[in-house]
């Protein structure tokens, strides 16, 4: 069982039954996850792995500080499965730190575990800030919306995103950029296969112009002799190849 099999299955316990929705969301950032393999490479399955489990720490079962990175976090700590980069990731996932301010946790959260590699964390915060609450794609500004919606303005979840907002985004953009710059090459080897197949086509293209121009020249020259022989010979013989030795049948039969 690879990690992001392991994650699935783990986060699936944790979150269906207890919070269905959560789990829709949660099923919705990993098939962003999931989206962006041709830029992460290696990387991939550590992704998808952290997509599936961000979101843990909202379970009944896992609460303990009541923030859910940290708290997801650390119970992913504890296991044998989870890499420390993959605990890092969840512990600072969408900008962590700065609602961790917000609580009075960002002590706590950035001496229990440091912040995750630059580029991974931009690729998660693009899944999580892309994926509705429902799972459903959304763009940046409507995710942000949503969550100012749902939350209300005094909640530490709206304050921080007076700080967050521009960062979120700003990971939104370049990771966008990424899958950009790396679309081009797929469509150069579509049109490198498209040029290949076409050859044969355009070749016989140019040998019936050939023909054409050649037959032009020849009529404005008048008939040859050989045209007169062709036009001359009977054509029964070459019929009865294709109507058979009974010679040609009437329609009505």
């Amino acid at each position: 069982m690879n990690l992001a099999d392991w994650a699935e299955e783990t986060a699936r316990t944790i979150l269906q039954t207890p919070l269905p929705r959560r789990w829709a969301h949660t099923l919705g950032v990993a098939a962003q996850a999931r989206s962006l393999a041709p830029i992460l490479g290696t990387d991939a399955d550590l992704l998808t792995a952290a997509a599936l489990l961000h979101d843990i720490g909202y379970a009944p079962d896992l609460i303990d500080t009541g923030f859910h990175p940290l708290d997801g976090a650390r119970y992913l700590s504890d296991t044998t499965q989870a890499s420390d980069m993959l605990c890092r990731l969840v512990a600072h996932h969408s900008c962590a730190v700065i609602e961790a301010a917000e609580r009075g946790l960002a002590t706590q959260l950035s001496g229990e575990f440091e912040p995750a590699r630059a580029d991974l964390t931009d690729a998660l915060i693009y899944c999580d800030m892309t994926a509705g609450p429902d799972g459903q794609h959304m763009n940046v500004e409507q995710r942000l919306a949503d969550i100012r919606a749902r939350y209300g303005p005094e909640d530490p979840v709206s304050h921080a995103l007076v700080r967050s907002a521009p960062l979120l985004t700003g990971a939104v953009i370049r990771v966008t950029r990424k899958l950009a710059e790396c679309a081009p090459t797929s469509a150069s080897r579509r049109a490198t296969r498209s040029g290949f197949w076409s050859r044969r086509p355009n070749q016989r293209r140019a040998g019936r112009d050939a023909r054409q121009s050649a037959e032009h020249e020849a009529a404005s020259k008048g008939p040859c002799r050989r045209s007169q022989d062709c036009r001359a010979r009977p054509t029964a013989p070459r019929m009865s190849r294709y109507l058979g030795s009974a010679g040609p049948r009437s329609l009505g039969q």
